[in-house]
């Protein structure tokens, strides 16, 4: 049987990367999945792909997700899962505390962690009507750690943790039958880390796969995360097998934060 037959389930920043392998996994497992993204063109190829729908949204906008939550009441009358997805690193240019710009610092706190919350706080209403639901936040390694080289990313996915366990204290103790859970992915070739990757080899007069070598040699597994890893962790946590889960942290890491 399905592991999310028939659930109702909202992913942000859905259209292309992590969000689309997790929006697909949660349709091949029965999902009602609501895509919402800026890029309307990927956003909506996608959602006809896995029988889906697509919502144009800039969720640092809290009248959008006003808009959203809306639109998916009338239509589905409730909503299941969360994931909030959507996030930005920032400017690929001097990241590092003394190079970031009070504006890049901004931006990329008004979509990482504005986003999260005011998608938290437009999801907690809807599925508390709904009689429970699964909100999946999704952080990053890089809340564990300093973050140097991605000063605002790195403070900004700190925040999504701590935002996730506030939420789950919430919910749990009023008794609303909603989880709230962080996932941390690890290493991903995604194009803007081998945009940085690039970068770190130009600075260091060393080959690319001289720099992707040292990049995977600090991953115990031997191997970079790939986004369906992800999408299964997130299944994971949106399926009822994971009731009685709420407020953690998930590593698809590799290894590479045991012991945290």
């Amino acid at each position: 049987m399905p592991r999310v037959k028939n659930k109702i389930a909202i992913v942000t920043g859905g259209a292309s990367g992590l969000g689309a392998a997790i929006a697909r996994r949660l349709a091949e497992e029965g999902a009602k999945v609501i895509i919402t993204d800026l890029q309307e063109e990927e956003g909506q190829r996608l959602a006809k792909a896995i029988g889906g729908n697509f919502i144009q949204q800039n969720v640092a906008d809290e009248e959008q997700w006003e808009i959203v939550t809306r639109q998916v009441e009338d239509q589905y009358g409730g909503l299941d899962i969360l994931v909030n997805n959507a996030g930005i690193i920032g400017s690929l240019d001097k990241l590092n505390p003394e190079g970031t710009t009070l504006s890049d610092w901004q931006t990329v706190q008004r979509i990482n962690v504005e986003g999260v919350f005011l998608g938290c706080r437009a999801a907690i209403p809807i599925m508390r009507q709904s009689g429970g639901g699964s909100i999946i936040n999704m952080s990053s390694i890089a809340a564990s750690g300093p973050a140097p080289e991605y000063t605002a990313y790195g403070a900004s996915k700190a925040s999504v943790r701590h935002l996730t366990k506030s939420v789950a204290m919430h919910c749990a103790k009023e008794g609303s039958k909603i989880r709230c859970n962080s996932v941390h992915p690890g290493i991903i070739l995604t194009p803007m880390n081998i945009h940085i990757l690039e970068g770190r080899a130009k600075d260091r007069n060393i080959t690319f796969d001289q720099a992707l070598a040292e990049y995977k040699s600090v991953i115990p597994q031997g191997e970079f995360t790939e986004a369906e890893d992800v999408a299964h962790a997130v299944l994971f946590l949106a399926s009822d097998e994971a009731r009685h889960i709420t407020g953690i942290k998930l590593f698809v890491d590799g290894g590479m934060a045991m012991g945290e």
